[in-house]
């Protein structure tokens, strides 16, 4: 009797393809949940206007004393909410109260409202910096501007009078980008931005605080460095805004990358090294700074900082008139700390805010 064939190797390793080709065909996956809704920025909702805005290209500062004999709390309160009330078209303007006020009309100063304490190398003109009120106008005309600081200037006598004034402006540029100083560079590339708004500029209620500098800068001296020189003295690149060692403005300023032969790619004396948030524990300050040019030998920054601590500005500027190269070529020659009010509330007013 002739024994059964039996099935090639190749037939049966057929047999499991033939049976899958039968099978029914395997269902697909179910689709992958929907990704979790953002967490709403916490944006607080009382913040005066032109704080977080893009900037415009010109302002005008107007600083006020407190009237002689007009130290009455309810005068003053009605004057700044009339002053808040006071809108003109075009210009955005930001009230900001300073600390002799508070105590002036009997009130308790704010923690962290007082003068920022002596710092290196300062030669402050007291005629030009500090002031009980500050008032920013910004706009894109002149024009505007003064119309409003007439305006204004009107409805602070009631219980104000004029101290100091001083305007300032962007330098031409491209809409939309970093503005850039009288030293050529992008200044105020690593802004906080939404959420790190709400951590590190307004306080709960969305008040901050002011810290103004009038910074002459020896433009002609920084101009006469070659150009790599300059790019080291900022940690910078001039024509992209780049960090040292990075490609693109918004990339992340390394503090660690060396060379091959050991030395740091952003050197230890650059300016972006030693204003880097990392050494102040991640606190950061909103910088909308303009330039200023009051005839030969008298131009800079007008220095406009927002932050929930004046502390950190003195950190900071501490640091830099110690080690920071850029020293040379610049010098602090006025200064002022405000409280930022907060708008007002539903059914308040804007003196309310001054408590």
């Amino acid at each position: 009797m002739t024994a059964p064939s039996l099935p090639s190797r190749r037939a049966l390793l057929a047999l499991p393809l033939a049976a899958a080709a039968c099978a029914p065909p395997t269902p697909p996956p179910p689709p992958a949940p929907p990704a979790p809704a953002p967490a709403p920025r916490r944006v607080p909702p009382r913040v005066q206007e032109g704080l977080a805005a893009p900037q415009p290209a010109r302002t005008l500062l107007l600083a006020y004393d407190l009237a002689p004999r007009r130290r009455d709390l309810t005068a003053v309160r009605d004057t700044l909410t009339a002053l808040h009330a006071a809108p003109v078209p075009g210009v955005t303007r930001t009230l900001a109260a300073g600390p002799h006020l508070h105590r002036a009309l009997g009130l308790p100063a704010p923690r962290g409202l007082a003068p920022l304490p002596p710092l290196p190398g300062d030669r402050l003109d007291a005629s030009r910096g500090d002031g009980d009120l500050l008032v920013q106008l910004c706009g894109a005309e002149p024009e505007a501007l003064e119309r409003a600081a007439v305006r204004f200037t009107a409805l602070a006598r009631a219980a104000f009078a004029p101290r100091w004034r001083q305007a300032g402006f962007l330098p031409p540029g491209p809409p939309g980008q970093t503005p850039r100083n009288l030293f050529g560079f992008k200044d105020g590339t690593e802004n906080p931005s939404g959420d790190e708004l709400a951590r590190w500029v307004w306080h709960a209620d969305g008040s901050t605080f002011l810290v103004y500098r009038r910074i002459h800068m020896a433009v002609g001296g920084f101009a006469a460095l070659p150009a790599g020189e300059q790019e080291d003295v900022i940690g910078r690149r001039r024509d992209s805004g780049a960090p040292l060692g990075g490609r693109a403005e918004r990339d992340p300023v390394n503090l660690y990358a060396k060379t091959p032969q050991g030395r740091y790619v952003i050197p230890a004396d650059a300016h972006v090294r030693l204003a880097h948030s990392r050494l102040d524990g991640g606190a950061r300050m909103l910088r909308r700074g303009y330039s200023y040019d009051d005839g030969p030998g008298d131009s800079g920054l007008l220095f406009l900082a927002y932050m929930r601590d004046p502390a950190l500005f003195a950190r900071v500027q501490q640091r830099l008139a110690a080690q920071d190269a850029m020293s040379r070529f610049v010098e602090h020659r006025a200064s002022a700390v405000a409280l930022v009010l907060p708008a007002p509330a539903p059914g308040g007013t804007f003196g309310d805010g001054l408590r």
